[in-house]
């Protein structure tokens, strides 16, 4: 844990320096240039000292984990980092702020009062003492640290050999001990069977904990026979290839005494021809349990794949990278138990001599919330079965250890294996990667995250690194996918075209990943009934939920970096003229829905402030001085009560992502649903922004709009015709956009969008299109509309029949009609839409038939068919759309839903309904 710590302060220490602050300063003021370029010099040496103190601790982690001394060893470099944060903040406060009228204006104001130059004295000597601190602890180590590991050696590998003691105790689980596994054993030992003659490679996959060791020693207890050979051996992160080798060598050779004899003496390359000569000629079953990385599995596949005997290759592994590298369709995804498996399981274990498992009557609503809190996974079930298994069967008891569950968890050692399995995942994640992974346990169990709101937020608080020419948010998004391949979280849902969108972390891993946060200092939680003094050492803070406003102040308050607050139902929220005050080197304020009115003009002085947010709530103006947030990345006033941005946020120039959207109607049902904001002049200053959400249009706004080139997402208001012309110029020049919403300032306004956006993803038009716009214009068009996936036409008012043309944008996955056609049929013909899964008919006052053919929309899951007044039939070969999950139809009539009720087409089909009013 501390490698997280100490690279999250290289990282900020390179920016400071990057910034030259102490260059620009030395040119101005003479006087102080000397103290600033020692300054520098001495944070030089800092950041040098603690990158290889990182390198070396990332080697390290995993070898002395349990180790005391090594671990209050790694408390004390927290300690220093974190001191050295706050040092490098305090510098770029004082010298390190950037504005368009320049450093120097900063600094002038800075050093006008005697006290500045003596808070630089201040830092200057603290840095020294940290140089001094960061030496005594090298030296230390090398005291001392060596001298425990290598004079105890059983705590080496700590984490490592307990897990392979409780694989062992997963291979050696008789058949009664597997519950909910019928189906992935068949299919297992199906592909183990098939008469394919190629090697095939099979993968199990799943989160530490799901079985899939236990799974794989099962079949092959029952498969093996069926093979000439046959050979299990664990992987695990810390493997060597030469070790691997020998013993799958001496598990097929077990009967040839004369080869067993030599492979002590063989190099590896004598070892790798041996075993591949082997396997060659012989049908051989070979399970790797516990493959980490691709790279292990690549170096010993070069021996093990390279025959058509109808040899079989298993691999046991958490990592979908790794699962990637089995044969086409020979991935076995492991899911969480049902909870009636969950169920059967726990009674096997928690009362192995009852009559048939049976929980007593008294106890069961107690042990139902037990097995709820294992959320379904089978290896702590079955610990915390056993667990149970031993204590009183007593109300009083099962209370108890309901209650205190989690604490159980975290340290009772009787559960070590459920710790160690769940601690491997995280020890082996990419020191950025852990950071972002604490984070997510801040917030409630079964929290729902979103995509792109989380990536913001990792990005605020500093955990992303550069990659090339990739965004920020491109590298976060890669970070999130390598999070879910490892099994770390949940993909809950995902959009039209495949992209994750909502997730969440298993409640165990959470825990685990909780505990972690509080005794490193990452962060806490706070929940219900906590008003008042609150003790916290924590650099991160999420408030779940709160009965009371939190009134006095925080323990050690300036330490605090970032405020999340996920309660919309606060009563108060007085604290912010407080963190104004006390926290001016807080980088994330996340206060959506929190019913304050006022910002204070404090907020100015948040110079490190990355990330603002006052979704959903009451404030109705900003103070001037967020003009001096010139390090703010995010501003969220989506339906906020604010109406006029201050003129100074166009000197917000490392802006990224502006949300200034007001909703009118929540329901999205007139014409003028939502208002924007007029930026004032100055637009073209905010060249980061990706997200503009949403801009009305005037004349001075669009003039510089196409100065935004690295707008991703866009949404423009009150839009005449007049204006189509200069918005098409300027879209031209964002070739990364992805996303645009475009709403006609009424509905008799024509749109007229002739352009082509290559990149485009996601369309919406909110007004009247002219007849053949839809032939004409190149965003609907097979070539320049290939990549987009989302298409809403609102109040379009077509007379013709939008299906043809549209028909060429194969690649939709979602389509949406609402108002967009005054017609009287669509027909949806063979082939067309090949990809798209939803469809939404909302508003079709004159659409009496619509008709599917077979062979249409051969993917449709979803289809809503709302408020269609003249429909009166069910639409003739709905039948054919086999895909089909869920059927909509809204605002029918009663004899609408007659003819439902008798189709015999639907039945089978999900389907939801509303009459009328």
């Amino acid at each position: 844990m501390a490698e997280i710590v100490i690279l999250l302060a290289v990282k900020k220490i390179g920016n400071a320096l990057a910034n030259g602050a102490a260059n620009k300063a030395s040119a101005h003021f003479a006087k102080y240039g000397t103290q600033l370029l020692e300054l520098q010099g001495s944070m030089n040496r800092v950041v040098r000292e603690l990158r290889v103190m990182h390198d070396v601790l990332c080697q390290m982690d995993i070898r002395n984990r349990n180790n005391q001394v090594y671990e209050g060893w790694l408390e004390e470099v927290r300690k220093v980092a974190h001191v050295m944060e706050d040092m490098v903040d305090e510098y770029l406060y004082l010298v390190g702020r950037e504005h368009d009228i320049g450093c120097c204006f900063y600094l002038k104001k800075g050093f006008r009062k005697p006290r500045s130059l003596l808070s630089l004295n201040q830092i200057a000597f603290k840095v020294k003492e940290i140089e001094k601190d960061l030496m005594h602890l090298s030296e230390t180590k090398n005291r001392w640290v060596p001298m425990i590991i290598n004079g105890d050696t059983s705590s080496s590998n700590y984490i490592v050999k307990r897990s392979q003691d409780l694989a062992n105790i997963s291979r050696s689980l008789d058949e009664e001990d597997l519950v909910g596994v019928d189906k992935n054993r068949e299919k297992l030992g199906r592909w183990l069977a098939g008469d394919d003659l190629e090697c095939s490679v099979i993968a199990l996959l799943g989160m530490g904990g799901l079985g899939k060791t236990a799974l794989a020693a099962n079949v092959y207890r029952k498969e093996r026979e069926k093979f000439h050979y046959h050979a299990w051996v664990s992987i695990s992160q810390t493997y060597s290839r030469e070790d691997v080798l020998r013993s799958i060598i001496k598990e097929l050779f077990r009967d040839k005494v004369s080869v067993l004899s030599n492979i002590a003496a063989m190099d590896i390359t004598c070892l790798e021809e041996t075993l591949k000569k082997f396997l060659e000629e012989h049908k051989c079953l070979t399970i790797l349990d516990d493959v980490w990385t691709p790279e292990a599995f690549n170096d010993l596949s070069r021996a093990l794949i390279h025959n058509d005997m109808g040899s079989r290759l298993v691999i046991t592994t958490r990592e979908g990278v790794v699962a990637a590298l089995a044969s086409r369709g020979r991935i076995l995804t492991l899911e969480a138990l049902p909870e009636d498996k969950a169920w059967d399981l726990f009674c096997k274990k928690a009362f192995p001599r009852d009559r048939n498992h049976e929980c007593p009557a008294e106890l069961r609503p107690l042990s139902e919330e037990i097995v709820n809190k294992c959320k379904g996974l089978p290896l702590v079930i079955v610990l915390v079965g056993s667990l149970l298994h031993v204590r009183d069967k007593t109300m009083e008891e099962w209370r108890r250890i309901n209650v205190q569950l989690n604490w159980e968890l975290i340290d009772n050692s009787s559960l070590d294996h459920i710790r160690n399995v769940l601690h491997l995942s995280f020890i082996y994640l990419p020191t950025p990667l852990k950071s972002c992974f604490l984070y997510c346990s801040l917030f409630p169990e079964d929290y729902l995250f979103k995509r792109k709101q989380l990536v913001r937020l990792w990005i605020a608080e500093g955990f992303i690194e550069e990659r090339g020419e990739s965004t920020l948010e491109e590298v976060a998004e890669g970070y999130l996918k390598e999070l879910i391949d490892r099994n770390m979280l949940q993909v809950v849902e995902r959009n039209g075209f495949g992209r994750m969108k909502k997730f969440r972390m298993h409640d165990i891993l959470r825990e685990l990943a909780v505990d972690l946060c509080h005794k490193n200092c990452f962060g806490v939680t706070r929940e219900a009934n906590c008003g008042g003094y609150v003790e916290m050492d924590g650099r991160r803070l999420v408030l779940h939920k709160l009965n009371k406003d939190i009134q006095q102040s925080f323990s050690s308050i300036h330490r605090l970096r970032t405020i999340v607050t996920l309660d919309n139902n606060m009563p108060s929220f007085t604290l912010l003229p407080l963190l104004c005050k006390e926290s001016r080197y807080m980088t994330v304020l996340e206060l959506r829905g929190l019913p304050i009115k006022t910002i204070p003009e404090a907020i100015g002085d948040l110079f490190n402030l990355r990330h603002l947010g006052l979704r959903n709530s009451k404030v109705k103006m900003l103070p001037r001085s967020i003009e001096k947030l010139s390090n703010l990345l995010t501003l969220d006033l989506f339906a906020s009560g604010i109406h006029e941005l201050p003129s100074g946020i166009v000197k917000l120039k490392k802006l990224r992502h502006l949300f200034v959207e007001k909703v009118i109607d929540p329901y999205w049902k007139g014409f003028q649903c939502s208002s924007g904001m007029y930026i004032p002049n100055g637009l073209g200053n905010l060249t980061n922004l990706q997200t503009l959400q949403a801009l009305e249009a005037q004349d001075d706004s669009l003039r510089h709009l196409g100065e935004l080139r690295q707008l991703r997402s866009l949404r423009l208001l009150n839009v005449k015709q007049m204006h189509c012309g200069r918005i098409g110029e300027s879209l031209l020049q964002m070739r990364c956009l992805s996303n645009l919403y475009v709403n006609a300032s009424d509905e008799n306004e024509v749109l007229l969008l002739n352009f082509l956006l290559p990149s485009l993803q996601k369309l919406s038009l909110r007004g009247r299109l002219a007849e053949g716009a839809l032939d004409e214009s190149p965003l609907f068009q097979a070539v320049g509309g290939q990549n987009l996936y989302s298409l809403i036409l609102f109040w379009s008012q077509l007379r013709e029949d939008p299906l043809p043309s549209l028909s060429q944008l194969s690649n939709l996955t979602s389509l949406q009609f609402t108002r967009a056609y005054n017609g009287e049929q669509l027909t949806f013909l063979m082939g067309w839409f090949p990809k798209l899964k939803i469809l939404y008919l909302t508003d079709l006052p004159n659409l009496n038939r619509l008709e599917i053919q077979q062979g249409a929309m051969a993917s449709l899951e979803k289809l809503f068919l709302v408020n269609l007044n003249n429909m009166t039939e069910v639409p003739p070969g709905i039948e054919f759309l086999i895909p089909l999950k869920y059927l909509a139809l809204y605002e029918i009539t009663s004899d609408f839903l007659t003819l439902l009720h008798q189709c015999s087409a639907i039945r089978g089909t999900r389907w939801a309904y509303s009459l009328r009013d």
